[in-house]
């Protein structure tokens, strides 16, 4: 019997409106910890804030994650060789987006993003904006042709959402299926 390799992801959170998203993907990772090895997170600081804000709370401290400094380029996932296999950014601000394309790794963030891409690892980026400018649009196309998933965060209804938070997991289900988990959730046609 061939041993399950489990997965080694890393969470960026930026300050882009959205921090239910991110909440409610921490949660679905706690639960499905048997198919997970480590989940290293990083945090900007306008993340936090925003998390504050929008959900009154600071939860992102009581998952059983590690929280990285946004300037610490000694954590694991700031180098290949730690293989860590999928980087989901969510929410990822268009400044955010607009470093990863510009190949600029100022922070870990986007360093950990660029790793992830040098060795064509699965990097999401769960984009919160709208309007779009050409500008956004045009980083979207070079994150996606360097080998980036650009999955906004547009919830769906065909499932039939009853809170904001169901709302939500209908784009994190998604995320957790482009990351390769296994999990359930609603699927198209599967009642029909």
């Amino acid at each position: 019997m061939q041993k399950q390799n489990k997965h080694k992801i890393v969470i960026a959170i930026t300050g882009a409106s959205g921090s239910i998203y991110a909440n409610i993907l921490l949660q679905k990772l706690h639960q499905l910890k048997d198919q997970i090895e480590t989940v290293g997170i990083v945090m900007s600081d306008n993340a936090k804030d925003v998390w504050k804000f929008e959900l009154d709370n600071s939860d992102y401290e009581n998952f059983p994650f590690k929280i990285y400094d946004k300037t610490d380029f000694f954590a694991p996932f700031a180098s290949g060789s730690a293989k860590f296999n999928t980087m989901i950014i969510c929410p990822c601000s268009m400044g955010t987006l607009a470093r990863i394309a510009s190949g600029i790794s100022n922070d870990l963030t986007t360093r950990a993003a660029d790793v992830i891409l040098k060795e064509r690892r699965k990097l999401i980026l769960v984009t919160r904006d709208t309007p779009l400018s050409l500008i956004h649009i045009n980083n979207m196309k070079t994150v996606t042709e360097a080998g980036g998933i650009i999955c906004p965060a547009s919830p769906s209804f065909y499932s039939k959402p009853k809170t904001l938070e169901d709302l939500a997991a209908t784009v994190i289900d998604r995320v957790l299926d482009l990351a390769g988990l296994d999990q359930r959730s609603y699927r198209w046609g599967d009642n029909a």
